[in-house]
């Protein structure tokens, strides 16, 4: 009986192996949908869901909030778990066709490349305009002004920030709780990006949005670094990770690019003005300051990576079969 389950367990391990390797290389050849995203119209029933959420005069605002949020996580959580039940009923073939249909629609990983290498490119030509307009797409600080080395600090900030939300934690969702839960935590990091500002609007409104989301990314953020520094310097990345990460506003976010910075060996961060207001952020990493040419190292850091942790799974599975 003990040796049936182990090996129901390893085929299990091997089939989602499989399922992430195969909604990896989706999006490395598809990148995201430029028509008829998924998340595109859960932005527009989260707006319809707020206005809602608000009218509820009973609730606090903070409540208001964690309605909003349950009414637009779990229904379409739900209906992803009846949809891959339905398929398993039906076909061992068309459970997993959905299911890697799924977590490749949750992966972000090909447009965040694609976005860092808009701004690598201009920054190479020494275009200094254009690799201002290509941050502004990516950034909410003030790039009218920003230097080089500014455009590129938050170049690479923001992809080894987005390496964890838009690729290893719904790797990781997925390989706890399958393809509902990379939904799950992409939709709640969706709500993040909109409802969790320390804003008048959704200081209370979004605060359990933004809780639940760094909850979320806790452990995701610890593995994504742990990526990071197997690829480069590992003590320098660890060391960044251990003595850096906790000056950091956010978290998750402070974890991920400290030991990132420390494995390309490089500082990234430092003063920037968001919205106007200068925010003293302190630097991160260590070595010399990074220079355009470590966008492309960060760029791998998330498409390396990626694929590494997919193979890990399958040779894990192989060997436990």
């Amino acid at each position: 009986m003990l040796l049936n389950t182990e090996l129901a367990i390893g085929h299990s391990m091997f089939l989602s192996a499989l399922i992430l390797l195969f909604a990896l290389w989706m999006d490395r050849l598809l990148g995201e949908p430029t028509k008829f995203h998924p998340l595109v119209g859960f932005g527009w029933l989260v707006s319809k869901i707020e206005i809602s959420a608000r009218k509820l005069n009973y609730l606090t605002v903070r409540q208001q909030g964690i309605a909003a949020w349950v009414m637009a996580v779990i229904p379409v959580t739900a209906t992803t778990v009846a949809l891959l039940v339905q398929a398993a009923q039906l076909s061992l073939v068309l459970y997993m066709v959905l299911s890697t249909v799924l977590v490749y629609l949750t992966l972000g990983g090909r447009s965040l490349i694609e976005h860092a290498d808009n701004i690598y490119k201009p920054l190479q030509a020494k275009d200094i305009t254009a690799a201002r307009s290509q941050v502004s797409l990516i950034v909410s600080r003030n790039t009218e002004d920003m230097s080089e080395q500014n455009i590129t600090s938050s170049t690479i900030e923001s992809v080894l920030e987005n390496g964890n939300d838009a690729v290893f934690a719904p790797i990781f969702w997925f390989i706890v709780l399958g393809a509902p839960g990379a939904v799950l935590f992409r939709l709640a990091n969706t709500l993040d990006a909109m409802w969790g500002y320390k804003t008048e609007q959704y200081l209370n409104f979004g605060r359990f949005t933004a809780k639940t989301d760094d909850i979320l990314g806790w452990f995701p953020a610890r593995l994504t670094a742990t990526i990071y520094a197997f690829q480069g310097h590992f003590n320098k990345a660890t060391t960044c990770w251990r003595t850096q990460a906790k000056q950091c506003s956010s978290p998750n976010g402070g974890v991920v690019m400290t030991a990132g910075a420390g494995a390309l060996n490089v500082i990234i961060g430092g003063p920037t003005y968001y919205h106007g207001v200068l925010h003293d952020k302190k630097p991160m990493g260590c070595g010399e300051l990074a220079t355009w040419h470590v966008i492309p190292k960060a760029n791998q850091l998330i498409s390396r990576g990626s694929f590494a942790l997919s193979y890990v799974l399958i040779v894990t599975a192989i060997a436990g079969v």
